[in-house]
């Protein structure tokens, strides 16, 4: 699922680093300093909690954290894994979309 950008906002490029503890999900944005990040511990590989998400000041209100989110709903479907949303801005996120209950916990 594509998640849109604030209108003038650049596309972020999102990637994923699996860790021995769990994952990271990174964004970045072209011409804008820093990295966002979401980083998730596995409780088994079923089961993931959403832990910590931070954006850059510098790319703050660009959506990117959002697209981070996103991302990692994406893969919970797609590889069948659920998550415990911890973090304060995935569990707000998940507030705005009640339609991902499929993969919360």
């Amino acid at each position: 699922m594509h998640v849109p950008t604030p209108p003038g906002s650049p596309s972020p490029r999102l990637t994923r680093r699996d860790t021995s503890s769990g994952r990271e999900y990174i964004g970045t944005l072209e011409n804008h300093a820093g990295e966002a990040k979401l980083e998730l511990s596995r409780v088994n590989p079923e089961l993931y909690i959403a832990a910590h998400t931070e954006v850059p000041s510098s790319m703050a209100g660009m959506g990117v954290g959002a697209a981070l989110v996103q991302r990692l709903i994406d893969d919970a479907r797609s590889e069948g894994f659920r998550i415990i949303p911890l973090c304060p801005f995935v569990s707000a996120q998940y507030r705005r979309h009640p339609e991902w209950a499929d993969v919360m916990r």
